[in-house]
């Protein structure tokens, strides 16, 4: 909880990527409310209150997968507002002329959104999503300890640079509305 109120100030999408890692947490505890005090949260350096208010904000998050359906996979409702906020302002930015370094960054990942969708990345998911899934895949991979391809690394570092220009764009736009 505290973790994600910071990220969401500071960076939309390392606040996305966190809240799908705190859905896999949950699911790898089962969904349990008291596994994860005790094998989870009890490990943190939190006071007592502190850990009470993580086991609310945890107890909030499962009661809202069970009542989504997201016990086993996708992601929770207010995730997907958030993902669909920034492709709303990534949709909003390419159509301005106003942006002209986005517009080029959006461009020079192109090649890799489309060879990842022709891996096999969903058809229904948008091209942010797209972005955004390849990072948090790649993340899976290095704590699973598992090699990262070259290529795969300068396709992640140009995603990376992206999604933070846009991540920048969204902050800056939350601050004071951007022009279009």
């Amino acid at each position: 909880m505290f973790i994600a109120q910071e990220l969401r100030k500071s960076n939309i999408a390392e606040y996305l990527l966190y809240m799908w890692q705190v859905e896999d947490t949950i699911r790898a505890f089962g969904c349990s409310l008291g596994r994860i005090k005790r094998e989870y949260i009890d490990r943190f350096d939190y006071t007592d209150e502190q850990k009470e208010d993580e086991a609310d904000w945890y107890g909030n998050l499962i009661r809202m997968m069970n009542e989504e359906g997201c016990r086993e996979h996708g992601h929770l409702q207010i995730n997907k507002v958030t993902l669909q906020l920034l492709e709303d302002l990534h949709s909003q930015l390419l159509a301005s002329p106003k942006y002209p370094f986005y517009n080029a960054a959006y461009y020079k990942v192109l090649p890799f959104i489309v060879e990842l969708r022709n891996r096999g990345a969903s058809k229904d998911e948008n091209e942010i999503e797209t972005c955004l899934n390849s990072l948090y895949g790649v993340m899976l991979l290095r704590l699973q300890k598992k090699e990262v391809s070259t290529n795969t690394q300068h396709a992640v570092e140009e995603i990376s640079t992206f999604i933070g220009m846009l991540s920048d764009y969204y902050k800056k736009d939350k601050e004071e509305p951007l022009e279009f």
